[in-house]
């Protein structure tokens, strides 16, 4: 583990934190290098190939490289590629619709939408499919049929708002009611912790606002009024982010909730998220 030269009372929750943090980091690592792609495109000078192009082709190298290396293994190329999918045909109707564009010409894009978009989902299936090799996590008292119906609901009503009532807060109100009960469980230095899997839903789509600002600054795509200039992403994304996660969660779950049913107390103690328990 890192930071270990930290000392005193509050040495050990500190250390925790710091793994916690740098932990999340390495999970991000895919959407780190996509988006310092994205944002190291926008200083190249003019190429004969557009930009656009040149980030399909990095995005399929960084796949291939986190594949190669062990980062990320069959089973977790495959749910990125489906999430890069959804992500497309996501893209495809809401581009359509005037949602947002990429301005910028490729010969790689189709009804104005490159096909680099899908990456940018893709990068949010490697995060999960990682976190959950990094963090060894389990889940308690997983409905996966529940989840994934409501989960796909999302999903459609995501398309569907824009001709049919939007319902989406009645879908946030079944998604809790499925989740109820349900813990990701997860270690850090050793510790098993745990925390409602609502929970992290939303504190996961609250880091992809962030990082959809960050996306939109560097140039990834642009909201209508960011045509003239950057303008931060509205809050209301804070929510519709910890909606979609809910989607390439059961995707990730598919082919692990075998193994990742848990019976309390039969050969770990978990730890409630706020409880500072070092390892004994």
């Amino acid at each position: 583990m890192i930071f270990t030269r930290l000392a005193g009372p509050w040495a050990a929750p500190v250390r925790q934190l710091l793994d916690f943090a740098w932990t999340q980091t390495r999970a991000c690592a895919f959407a780190i290098a996509l988006l310092s792609g994205v944002a190291v495109s926008t200083l190249l000078p003019d190429l004969p190939v557009a930009r656009y192009d040149l980030l399909v082709v990095y995005g399929v190298l960084l796949t291939l490289v986190f594949w190669l290396r062990g980062w990320e293994n069959g089973r977790d190329v495959a749910v990125i590629t489906v999430c890069h999918v959804i992500g497309l045909a996501f893209e495809l109707v809401k581009v359509s619709l005037g949602s947002w564009s990429y301005p910028e010409p490729g010969v790689l894009k189709f009804a104005g939408v490159p096909l680099y978009g899908g990456f940018l989902y893709a990068a949010v299936g490697s995060y999960v499919c990682r976190a959950w090799h990094l963090f060894e996590l389990r889940l308690v008292r997983y409905r996966p049929r529940a989840t994934a119906v409501v989960a796909a609901a999302v999903y459609v009503n995501f398309f569907s708002h824009h001709w049919l009532p939007d319902v989406r807060w009645v879908l946030a109100g079944l998604l809790l009611a499925v989740t109820a009960g349900t813990s990701v469980c997860f270690t850090v230095r050793g510790v098993r912790r745990r925390m409602p899997l609502a929970l992290s839903f939303v504190l996961i789509g609250f880091f992809l606002w962030v990082a959809e600002n960050l996306a939109t600054f560097v140039g990834a795509w642009r909201y209508p009024y960011q045509e003239h200039g950057w303008e931060p992403v509205g809050v209301e994304k804070f929510g519709a982010w910890a909606l979609l996660i809910s989607v390439t969660f059961v995707l990730a779950a598919v082919g692990r909730v075998r193994g990742a049913r848990v019976v309390e107390g039969a050969s770990a103690t978990y730890h409630p998220i706020d409880v500072n328990t070092d390892v004994h």
